[in-house]
């Protein structure tokens, strides 16, 4: 071997010595297709890699490689000795078992300390316990419960359902727990598969904050471009079933990307060809007030895309929306309109008015009513007080978050269309398809077997066959990849119909939307600032929970300075009455076991007389009889004292 060879070698063991995770000529077939094909990767510790790439291309199948769940046919994927791998599970188990309790779960060694403290406390183990108190306090978990409630507050959950049983929550809440339980790990590698799916825009936000934190390697796949432009310091991009690894966030990578792709001409052509669309639509609307925020709207669009679109245009989808070519104005009003449910009023006294061209953005946590307010929107939801007037031509086309399980299993997606639209001809409609990225051979068959993706893109395409003039779409995004949200993002653009959207999906928000509504504490109101500003008053709102949380730890030290004289008072007096209630549990604690004692000894005696042979001959048997009955008589009394001394320990336990 030449000195060149040897230092190309030695460097290349170095770079797998310092990786957090190698991947060597990796080969993974699926279904009889290779989805990766003899490539190779190292991802280095603590770095933050957002895997990308086309649904169906192997990004969860990575997943499952590196914990060992499948075998590669060729090649293999190298964690250094020891790693300890967390993951977000993709289904959570109808069990009984409250949030709170599912969530410390996640961490197994704790839960395994927790039993063996237990075990050896019923075995009056001092030594033991001792032990594995030490060993509590290692991993810090007496804080496990308040970390816990911490991870389930940040994901929405008020703190009334952190004992609520695991199995009362619908599929986006479980989802919401099953991050949690990831989260509550300890981990070196942290995988998460679309952890921002049924998150809302406060959750999504304080996620970021943690992750930002997290000090181990993180490799997360998402579809959302603002998620990973804030928390990426990798790409990783699946690609012609090879994996290509690019440093700097999403942005960054679409540029590298771009720069590559760019340099075909074909590429380049249809980019131009993009950008003086949009160039035309702000020369002829530009200088009309009705149209001037949608004209800044594009140009704001067409910034971005300058860079960006060559990174886009070998997607398969291109369609757009077409919408019903009659208009009212406005299309809908809602006059002191209360909405909710019979038994709940949940937005009382709504005003809002929609014009052709309106492009409305809704803010607020999830529970405040957004979904309610869409759903009265489209008539799903009757008003409880108050006028819902529609346009003499309004036409609503409603994506709802459920939509998905609406779709009719049975039906092909051809079906699907051909009900709405009995006169189209079957060409007209595989052609639109196709720009939903459904191929001849989908088109024709039922959708039982279709990917979450392929639903949610069939359900897009049923709502814009339609023609709406309305379109009320409530978190669009979900199960979408990159491709297909640009393509959306894209479409929305051009359409020209009213949009209003609730989404999580800041980067779709930011260039759709011309103003925005909050939905908080039962009312709507417009938002005056900008989707920024909402952030920035979202991240204020975490540090001053944080602050507040600190501050309460601190009043309840008792040497803490925090603490008033009052307060020092109460706590006293309290002590004092806990002491009262407690001395007379320790008194009988204390006599039961004296009394156990003084039963043992006894016991110990009469046994060993009986194991004396001498006593079971026949001239003994009267005193044999007596001794067996004093044995059975003593076993049952300390049975009894046992009993009682475990049911004073816990009462003593639960005042403490």
């Amino acid at each position: 071997m030449s000195d060149h060879e040897k230092r190309i070698l030695s460097f290349v063991v170095l770079l797998q010595f310092a990786a957090m995770l190698s991947i060597n000529q990796l080969s993974i077939q699926r279904s009889g297709q290779y989805l990766l094909e003899n490539t190779s990767v190292a991802i280095s510790a603590a770095s933050r890699v957002a895997i990308v790439g086309a649904n169906g291309c192997g990004k969860s199948t990575l997943f499952s490689l590196i914990q060992e769940q499948l075998t590669p046919d060729e090649g293999g994927i190298q964690l250094p000795g020891g790693t300890r791998i967390a993951h977000m599970a993709q289904e959570t188990p109808g069990v009984a078992c409250s949030a709170l309790d599912y969530v410390l779960d996640g961490d197994r060694q704790l839960r395994h300390i927790q039993a063996e403290l237990r075990q050896a406390e019923l075995a009056h183990d001092g030594m033991a316990a001792a032990r594995w108190h030490q060993a509590m306090d290692a991993i810090d978990g007496y804080s496990a419960e308040v970390r816990a409630r911490q991870l389930l507050a940040g994901l929405g959950f008020k703190a009334a359902l952190h004992r609520q049983p695991v199995n009362t929550f619908s599929g986006g809440w479980r989802v919401r727990l099953n991050l949690a339980q990831a989260l509550m790990c300890p981990s070196d590698l942290l995988l998460l598969d679309e952890p921002t799916n049924h998150l809302d825009l406060d959750a999504l936000v304080w996620l970021e904050n943690w992750l930002l934190r997290y000090s181990g390697t993180l490799a997360f796949i998402s579809h959302d471009r603002d998620f990973i432009d804030h928390l990426a310091t990798h790409v990783l991009h699946f690609e012609q079933r090879q994996l290509n690894l690019y440093t700097g966030n999403y942005s960054q990578f679409e540029k590298a990307r771009a720069a590559r792709l760019a340099q075909q001409q074909q590429l380049y052509e249809k980019q131009q060809t993009r950008i003086a669309e949009i160039h035309n639509f702000v020369r002829r609307f530009g200088a009309k007030a009705t149209k001037a925020k949608q004209a800044q709207s594009r140009l704001k669009e067409l910034s971005r895309l300058e860079e960006i679109a060559p990174a886009h245009v070998d997607s398969p989808f291109q369609f757009s929306i077409p919408c019903s070519e009659k208009l009212s104005s406005p299309l809908l009003v809602l006059d002191s309109a209360s909405l909710g449910y019979p038994d709940k009023t949940v937005l009382p006294e709504v005003k809002l008015t929609f014009l052709p061209g309106m492009r409305l953005g809704i803010l607020g946590a999830n529970g405040e009513g957004k979904s309610t307010l869409v759903k009265s929107l489209a008539g799903d939801l009757p008003l409880l007080a108050g006028k819902r007037t529609a346009g003499e031509h309004l036409k609503v086309g409603y994506f709802a978050q459920h939509q998905l399980e609406r779709l009719a299993v049975h039906l092909s997606p051809l079906q699907m269309l051909q009900k709405d639209d009995p006169k189209a001809s079957e060409q007209e409609i595989r052609n639109f398809l196709g720009g939903f990225g459904f191929p001849g051979g989908q088109v024709s068959s039922d959708i039982t077997h279709f990917s979450g993706g392929e639903r949610a893109r069939l359900a897009l395409a049923i709502v814009a066959w339609n023609k709406p003039n309305l379109l009320l779409l409530d978190e669009p995004t979900n199960h979408l990849d990159l491709d297909m949200r640009h393509a959306l993002n894209m479409a929305l653009q051009d359409y020209p119909g009213a949009v209003v959207v609730v989404s999580h999906d800041r980067h779709l928000l930011r260039a759709l939307a011309d103003d925005f509504v909050w939905v908080h504490g039962g009312a709507i109101e417009p938002y005056q600032g900008s989707l920024e500003d909402y952030e920035k008053a979202l991240m204020q709102r975490l540090k001053d929970d944080a602050n507040a949380l600190d501050a309460s730890k601190k009043s309840a030290d008792p040497d803490s300075e925090f603490q008033t004289a009052e307060a020092r008072r109460e706590r006293k007096r309290q002590e004092a009455a806990r002491r009262q209630q407690l001395s007379p549990l320790k008194k009988q604690l204390k006599s039961l076991e004296s009394a156990m004692e003084k039963l043992q000894q006894q016991l110990a005696e009469r046994e060993v007389i009986l194991a004396d042979s001498t006593l079971y001959g026949a001239d003994q048997k009267a005193r044999l009889k007596d001794l067996l009955a004093e044995q059975q008589q003593l076993r049952f009394q300390l049975n009894a004292a046992e009993e009682e001394w475990l049911q004073l320990s816990e009462e003593l336990e639960s005042f403490n």
